[in-house]
């Protein structure tokens, strides 16, 4: 079927790579983050074991309106961990053991991430796809909120 929207083959192509870098990016650092609730320690855990629980259902919400994103341009959102990584930069594996490197880690991946939303709204600019920038618009201001969060619990 013929998808008529205002934006060539080419440009919803383009356009769905983009977002489902950041799909992927944004479920690499969900299961990050999310491991590192389950496997924070120290002093500060409630406070820490708080605040991945909240960045990481954060995350998780959007993942499904990037991928009906990607859907919604004609093509089919990642459908694999191997499909999400060939688009990811975050790395997914949670190796730090303490809780400042948990920190740094995730602030790491959250500023991959605004990088990689950045790119995608300069390719949604160019394709003047203000429907992808709609949605990728709140994600950059997402990221970078966690990414202050991290990075003031870091001090």
């Amino acid at each position: 079927m013929s998808i008529k929207m205002g934006l060539s083959q080419d440009q919803r192509e383009t356009m769905a790579d983009a977002v489902a870098a950041v799909l992927a990016d944004t479920y690499a650092l969900y299961f990050k983050t999310h491991a590192y609730h389950w496997n924070v320690t120290g002093p500060r855990f409630h406070d820490l074991h708080m605040l991945f629980e909240t960045q990481y259902n954060e995350l998780w919400m959007a993942t499904d309106v990037l991928a009906e994103r990607v859907r919604a341009l004609g093509v089919a959102a990642p459908n694999s961990y191997a499909a999400m990584d060939k688009f990811a930069t975050v790395k997914s594996e949670a190796t730090e053991t303490k809780a400042d490197a948990m920190l740094g880690d995730l602030l790491s991946g959250h500023e991959t991430v605004v990088a990689t939303i950045r790119s995608a709204l300069a390719k949604a600019g160019e394709s003047g796809d203000e429907a992808t920038a709609d949605i990728l618009s709140p994600r950059l201001s997402a990221h970078e909120k966690m990414a202050w969060m991290l990075r003031s619990t870091l001090g």
